[in-house]
């Protein structure tokens, strides 16, 4: 099965862009590579762009208080396996302490550092970052590759609360569902919506071997699923057959 994941708020689409430029991030550091730790840098500069929202710390730190709140009383039902509530609500304070430990703005860190935002400013121009634009930038990637991810380590470090913020947050919706089958009857789904609290994330699973992938339209009302055919990159046309599928609608 192919899972795709449609976040139906700004703030949702925030959490799951960061977790996306996080992993990046993550990889590419993690070589040795000054191609991959070009590729780590571009990613950075991403999630700072990313963060910039003035209300991302602010909207995390909400959000996990409401499930700290939620979640405590769960500490008197017998059928809650309590160790993991204890871990998880550990874990809940702990982000919350560091993200409240934070001060400024999330990756002030960085645009204090005239080098990196010289950098970032060229790589807006295509092949803005060739030898001769940077010279010193063309030198760091020439240094031993340890060094290089020490220093890639510690510009990343500073988004660690936000990361894992985050993560609590996008992992608390996503176990918060119940799936049901459905069919797309010659590759169109519609269904209205009655539920009296609107959706934050469908997920949707699809066969690998289907050469479709799906268009969704949603809003409190209704939700709409188009499947498209694909052949090879090329976007095709609505899939002229049924399309068996899983979604959920998750909420917190």
């Amino acid at each position: 099965m192919i899972r795709y994941e449609h976040p139906l708020n700004e703030r949702v689409r925030t959490l799951m862009r960061l977790e996306d430029l996080f992993a990046r991030a993550g990889y590419f550091a993690a070589q040795d590579a000054a191609q991959d730790h070009h590729g780590a840098l571009l990613a950075l500069f991403e999630i700072t762009d990313v963060a910039a929202r003035a209300d991302l710390k602010t909207d995390l730190l909400q959000e996990l208080e409401r499930q700290r709140q939620m979640l405590s009383p769960l500490r008197e039902n017998p059928q809650i396996d309590q160790r993991t509530l204890d871990l998880l609500l550990a874990e809940i304070d702990a982000v919350n302490a560091q993200l409240l430990a934070q001060a400024g703005k999330v990756g002030a860190h960085l645009r204090d550092n005239e080098w990196l935002m010289a950098i970032k400013q060229r790589t807006a121009i295509p092949g803005g970052v060739c030898e001769f634009d940077l010279p010193a930038y063309h030198w760091w990637l020439h240094q031993d590759p340890g060094a290089r991810r020490n220093d890639l380590k510690g510009w990343l470090e500073p988004f660690a609360p936000i990361r894992a913020g985050s993560a609590i947050v996008l992992k608390l919706l996503r176990d918060n569902g119940r799936a049901s089958r459905h069919t797309a009857y010659r590759g169109v789904f519609q269904l209205m919506l009655t539920t009296t609290k609107v959706a934050q994330l469908l997920r949707l699973a699809v066969a690998r071997e289907l050469a479709c992938v799906p268009e969704i339209s949603a809003n409190k009302y209704a939700l709409n699923i188009r499947f498209i055919g694909v052949s090879g990159m090329d976007r095709g046309a609505v899939y002229d057959g049924d399309v068996e599928f899983e979604l959920m609608f998750c909420n917190l």
